[in-house]
């Protein structure tokens, strides 16, 4: 279907070159690449791209990309109402679409916000993944973490310099989940699905340098199965400058 127009642990976050937060991090430092899927359990058509960046996912384990499937909500009509959807994710594939000049469709990928394809393309996912690793990282990021309790992780942040026009995201991610799809075009299938949105924020930087924030893990999420992606975007255009990510463990 390609149309539609402090109490239990503190965690340190490594950079996207590996590095720990202590040491300073410099504009040499290896490129990386944020993968955003947008996909859908009411799409024939998503299944595939779903089983592609799980096979690069678990490919690239050791390396700077950083998965996020967003399911949107706009295929919820088709008689399956896709349980990891919500409004924000479409939104989001929406801004994609002003940004980029492009359509609206699943399954969609979007490189570091600046290049999107049919998300079961595997020859285009993995030449744009690999020109994005070979290229300069322009901004360093690093984070800490606390997570607070079950229900929410506080976020500190600090950028190495003062960047205009841009706005840190924090995606919480489930890693793994499958579901029985009992209607719509997947009707009869079991669905897995990793690197599952299933909270994210955009927080404005207004020439802010360091922060903290705090974003909340909705009930019945097993915590082994638990990361944050952080990665910092441009307003005007979406270009993604910067990302890391931590596990949130027990």
């Amino acid at each position: 279907m390609f149309t539609y127009t402090a109490l239990i642990s503190t965690l340190t976050l490594f950079s996207f070159t590996g590095h720990p937060i202590g040491k300073k991090l410099a504009n040499t430092d290896p490129g990386f690449a944020v993968v955003e899927l947008f996909t859908s359990e009411g799409c024939s058509s998503c299944p595939a791209a779903d089983e592609l960046v799980a096979k690069i996912q678990k490919e690239t384990s050791e390396k700077p990309v950083y998965i996020l499937a967003f399911h949107v909500d706009y295929w919820n009509r088709l008689g399956w109402k896709d349980i990891f959807s919500e409004p924000a994710y479409s939104n989001r594939q929406n801004q994609y679409s002003s940004w980029l000049n492009a359509s609206i469709y699943t399954p969609q990928v979007v490189i570091n916000g600046q290049q999107e394809f049919v998300g079961s393309d595997e020859s285009r996912l993995r030449n744009s993944i690999s020109a994005a690793l070979h290229k300069t990282n322009p901004v360093g990021l690093k984070i800490n973490s606390t997570k607070e309790n079950d229900r929410s992780v506080s976020v500190h942040y600090q950028i190495d310099r003062n960047i205009s026009n841009s706005f840190l995201v924090l995606a919480l991610i489930e890693k793994t989940a499958s579901s029985k799809v009992l209607r719509g075009e997947n009707q009869g299938r079991t669905l897995s699905h990793v690197q599952i949105v299933r909270n994210f924020q955009t927080i404005p930087l207004n020439g802010q340098i360091e922060g903290m924030s705090e974003i909340e893990i909705p009930s019945g999420l097993d915590n082994q199965r638990l990361e944050i992606i952080a990665f910092l975007q441009s307003r005007e255009n979406g270009e993604i400058t910067g990302a890391t990510k931590v596990i949130i463990s027990k």
